[in-house]
């Protein structure tokens, strides 16, 4: 199918849909609901196309001014400055329009579930969980995103063996979505006397949050077990059974909570915790039997996948699936990862480009 014949039945089918919201007044809310989000998505590229038609209805007509022998000198001159110009705009429209008509993602407008783990690495590795783990936190606090710890696991010293939150606004998932995998650091760690470099790692997970309607789960399926939390907390933790872990026996998913001192605001947030790992099962079983004979060029996002390293004695951070090095390692770690974050998404948007022209 040409672009011509993709662009016409996206014009269509955005006539269609308008012509249903204003002429069907029985579709029920949740009908109406996923016709109105179709429609809205359609219009930036119905929108899109109208300019890109526009331009190359005012392209001809310069063309005709040009070619006219009638048209003076200095009508012409101009005629061929804009005619030149919007020439140069035409390829820059284009392909607006192609990533419009991309695919979307139908998790990128969702939450997510955020989970550090310590790595390879002993203390230094639970260090190092712990400084992802406040990186992220600032990253959101940049894009006034909600950031709330669902479950820390503490070393003592300062580390986390694993931490999770659950992080809310707009578009997180699409932001952090290429963040799942293993973060290496290179540094010399403070109880190294001789100097040496060091390399240690962290496992980070991002997950989509998942709605009840996404997921349906039997409460048959789940073991729920109540605990005394662990660790920093408050009076709370070593009163109260106010922890809660919960195991999906299908799958033998463990997912568990303690940052609330709330028993029942604990289970609500395992819950959602579990919801979304499921969610994102069902999601990486979709997409391998979709992509088994090829690797996106941003990676699997497989956890056992080393992405990125952190150098800090050369201040320098490197993602490994785009061979992107920035010196800016220390204002990385105070969570100013847009440049990073926006180079993947562009290299996932040029991927999928390549494969449908």
């Amino acid at each position: 199918m040409s672009i011509a014949e993709k662009l016409n039945r996206v014009v269509a089918r955005h006539d269609e849909l308008r012509d249903t919201m204003a002429t069907q007044t029985d579709l029920d809310s949740q009908e109406l609901q996923r016709i109105a989000k179709e429609f809205a998505e359609l219009t930036d590229v119905v929108k899109a196309v109208e300019e890109f038609r526009a331009m190359e209805a005012e392209i001809q007509d310069l063309a005709d001014l040009i070619a006219d022998p009638d048209t003076d000198g200095e009508m012409r001159t101009m005629a061929e400055e804009e005619f030149n110009e919007l020439k140069h705009k035409i390829p820059e429209k284009e392909r607006e329009i192609q990533l419009l008509l991309l695919p979307k993602d139908a998790a990128d407008e969702k939450n997510a579930i955020l989970e550090v783990r310590a790595g390879t690495g002993g203390d230094e590795a639970a260090l190092f969980a712990a400084e992802l783990f406040r990186m992220y936190q600032r990253y959101a606090e940049q894009h006034k995103w909600k950031f709330e710890p669902i479950d820390i696991n503490e070393t003592g010293i300062g580390g986390f063996k694993e931490a999770s939150a659950n992080i809310t606004g707009k578009g997180v998932f699409a932001k952090l979505k290429f963040e799942s995998g293993v973060h290496r650091v290179q540094r010399v760690p403070e109880t190294e006397s001789q100097g040496r470099v060091h390399t240690s790692a962290a496992t980070v997970a991002v997950l989509p949050e998942a709605e009840e309607v996404d997921v349906h789960i039997d409460q048959r399926d789940l073991r729920i077990d109540t605990y005394r939390a662990q660790g920093a907390g408050g009076q709370h933790v070593n009163k109260t059974d106010s922890a809660i872990r919960i195991t999906h026996l299908p799958t033998n998913i463990v997912v568990q909570c303690q940052d609330g001192k709330s028993q029942h605001k604990n289970r609500a947030q395992a819950m959602k915790m579990l919801r979304s790992k499921l969610y994102e099962t069902e999601r990486a079983e979709k997409d391998a039997a979709r992509a088994a004979d090829r690797k996106n060029q941003v990676g699997s996002g497989d956890r056992s996948e080393r992405i990125r390293t952190y150098n800090f004695p050369q201040g320098r951070i490197t993602d490994h699936r785009i061979n992107l090095t920035l010196y800016k390692l220390d204002r990385a770690m105070e969570g100013d990862l847009d440049e990073v974050i926006d180079a993947l998404a562009t290299e996932d948007q040029a991927a999928r480009l390549a494969e449908i022209t």
